[in-house]
């Protein structure tokens, strides 16, 4: 027997974003004599000059908290509103519960559906796509989706290939049901042959065995995982291979390039920012965020700080169409068009 049930369709757009950086900033000056490197190095190589430390006593979910609140105050909204919340991080401390669980709390909800999902750089986008899909599908009509990490706790900074990259932050985006759609289809995917490009090491379970621990410890060896990351392996793979995956958003959205007032991709390196656009043949009107300047890799924080902070410097975007592009552990990559809000 087929399960009987009105099956409706609903529309889903972007309706806010917030953002919320350490006051702690952190210049190369700071990082480049552990690594033997200079401002100009690193500059040259991903474009990053200053990027934000969260303070010893300020958690990823206080980070977070303070996104969402000017996320819900933007759409008019307050957590109990929240039908459901999707909170994208690599760095949440605990391995359950959810990080989605402890913000319900902070936002006075204490009945919506949350969960996480770890998929890194893309994980704004995946999760753009779950809260659209929901959406769509009746299953709720406010969603909070949510990128937020806390890297400084493990990047190790005396690691030349990454200790320059990554950084802390929050970002929220409020994704509700509307009148028309805001949210193309989304095109994602994975290649996870070359997963070991970007990896923590070693294993949490290295911390089970007291005495090998002790021993690793008494040698000097590393012991704290951290984000290890084969540079030249994932600048390739970014550049040959996400921008068909943004062609094909914007041909999955009805689209043309032509029709774009922005371009929002995962602030992973400037100069693969800057082959992307090539790439993908996008007009010179387009805007192109570029957070990376100031704020660093912020993994699944990434794409709505930037996006936040392309609308606070260029209003006339708000309503318009933009391309996000999220990729990265994985190896994993999402895009969709969206409507700003």
């Amino acid at each position: 027997m087929a399960i009987k049930f009105e099956q409706t369709q609903h529309n889903a757009r972007i309706v806010s974003v917030g953002a919320y950086r350490p006051k702690r900033v952190v210049p190369n000056s700071e990082i480049v004599d552990k690594i033997d490197s200079s401002d100009e190095w690193i500059v040259q190589r991903t474009g990053i000059r200053t990027r934000h430390y969260a303070a010893p006593d300020e958690s990823l979910i206080d980070m977070t908290t303070k996104a969402s609140e000017i996320a819900l105050e933007r759409a008019n909204l307050t957590g109990k509103d929240l039908d459901s919340v999707i909170f994208s991080t690599i760095s949440y401390p605990y391995q359950t519960p959810s990080a989605a669980t402890e913000l319900l709390i902070r936002l006075g909800n204490e009945s919506a559906a949350a969960f996480d999902i770890s998929a890194a750089c893309a994980g704004f986008s995946y999760a753009i796509g779950l809260a659209n899909d929901m959406i769509r599908n009746g299953s709720a009509k406010n969603v909070l989706v949510v990128g937020a990490e806390r890297l400084s706790d493990f990047t190790d900074p005396y690691d030349r290939a990454t200790s320059f990259i990554f950084a802390d932050g929050a970002g929220a985006a409020i994704v509700s049901a509307s009148e028309t759609q805001g949210i193309g289809p989304t095109i994602w995917g994975s290649n996870p042959e070359n997963r070991e490009a970007i990896m923590t090491r070693p294993s949490w379970l290295e911390f089970k065995d007291a005495e090998k621990l002790k021993a690793k410890l008494e040698a000097g060896e590393k012991v704290w995982p951290d984000i290890q990351q084969e540079g030249q392996k994932v600048f390739r793979w970014a550049v040959y291979s996400i921008a068909p995956i943004g062609n094909q958003a914007i041909a999955a959205a009805g689209i043309s390039a032509n029709d774009l007032s922005a371009f929002i991709p995962h602030q992973a390196n400037e100069r693969i920012i800057d082959t992307l656009a090539k790439s993908m043949e996008l007009p010179d009107n387009v805007i192109i965020a570029r957070d990376i300047q100031d704020t660093g890799n912020t993994s699944a924080a990434s794409i709505p700080l930037a996006m936040d902070r392309l609308l606070a410097e260029n209003p006339e975007l708000h309503g318009k169409l933009a391309l996000l592009i999220g990729f990265g552990a994985g190896l994993v990559y999402a895009g969709q068009v969206v409507e700003l809000p």
